[in-house]
């Protein structure tokens, strides 16, 4: 398996400036995630490195080789696409095998060679069925082995789980990085879904714009974004503008009736608004003051499941609040409560 290098990739397409010079590293062996919006360039990019499109500037490294100016055929790339592309009217074991039958193997190989991939997706028993006669389950398990089999050097995943159904969606989250991690292969993974990343990855990059926003693990991305769109788009974030304070017992982010501490942060001044980002989650919230809590008014109580998430109003600001849903019980629409936050775990951002 190889490590892959992306050096100053920039595409366009007309006046459209699709990826503007990106630069990363996947480690041998780890699963990135390419997470981002539609229209911020991630699937581009896999492509651009699976050698379905060509890039305007920059170079595709795998291990030591160049591929940059190598067609598809010769780069040696497992691709799952988001659609499967299975091909129909074959079996699953035609399917899985179709790569191996392109490359000329032998019959007792590619029988061998099938059957493990078969046991490896967890596919037993059904390699006689039509693909057709699978579900979106089994079939994204299948285009999993036909990718795999071929022993490339890298595997690249575009947005494969986006048309199953929740539940089975967790599943495949949880069935592909198994695989992965078995089989121990370098892989970029492009979703939207920011718990799919989350759940996944061994880093995620974070697109916007066609340019890289962040890099980073999932929990030091989730715990320490770097801008407020990171904050926003990994985890929804409460949004308040304020100005810096600093006082005897530390800094703070004041607005109109409430103030909330913070940690100092470079490159800021005491004077200067604010963005501040406060993800529901990292709410405190009582019915009686507490140290620095600020007074809000409960609008809505929505009931999701494992939590539940209070709508409040904060001197005109909507917030949102998340609490298990046992807690939830304890407030009522209309009431009068106190919200806090910990400094530790609160970010704030300049307001270009």
């Amino acid at each position: 398996m190889s490590e892959i290098k992306i050096q100053n990739i920039s595409k366009s397409f007309g006046s459209a400036h699709v990826l503007n010079d990106i630069s990363f590293e996947v480690k041998n062996g780890h699963l990135l995630s390419l997470l981002g919006p539609s229209g911020c360039g991630k699937t581009t990019l896999l492509r651009i490195i699976a050698g379905l499109e060509y890039a305007d500037e920059g170079r595709v490294f795998v291990g030591e080789r160049d591929l940059t100016p190598m067609p598809v055929e010769k780069r040696n790339i497992g691709v799952v696409f988001q659609n499967y592309a299975l091909i129909p009217h074959m079996t699953v074991f035609n399917n899985i095998a179709y790569g191996l039958k392109i490359r000329k193997a032998e019959p007792g190989v590619i029988r061998k060679k099938v059957e493990e991939y078969i046991s490896l997706v967890g596919l037993e028993g059904m390699t006689d069925r039509k693909v057709t006669q699978l579900s979106g389950g089994q079939q994204q398990r299948v285009a999993l082995a036909r990718a795999l089999i071929i022993e490339p050097d890298i595997l690249l995943l575009d947005e494969p789980l986006s048309a199953l159904d929740r539940k089975i969606r967790a599943e495949m989250q949880y069935e592909i990085r198994r695989i992965q991690q078995q089989v121990g292969i370098t892989t970029v993974f492009v979703t939207h879904d920011q718990e799919e990343a989350l759940t996944m990855s061994d880093e995620i990059l974070l697109m916007h714009n066609g340019r890289i926003e962040q890099l980073s693990t999932p929990k030091d991305i989730y715990n320490h974004p770097v801008s407020l769109y990171a904050s926003d788009f990994l985890g929804k974030a409460n949004t308040l503008i304020g100005a810096l304070e600093s006082r005897d017992d530390g800094w703070f982010v004041s607005g109109d009736g409430w103030s909330f501490p913070v940690c100092p942060q470079e490159g800021f001044t005491v004077g200067e608004q604010v963005y501040l980002a406060i993800r529901g989650e990292q709410v405190g919230i009582s019915p009686e003051p507490t140290a620095n809590s600020a007074a809000c008014t409960i609008k809505n109580i929505v009931f999701t499941g494992e939590i539940c998430r209070l709508m409040v109003d904060l001197k005109g600001t909507a917030m949102t609040v998340s609490c298990i849903n046992v807690l939830a019980d304890c407030f009522q629409i209309g009431q009068t409560v106190h919200i806090s936050v910990d400094p530790n775990i609160t970010h704030y951002f300049k307001i270009s």
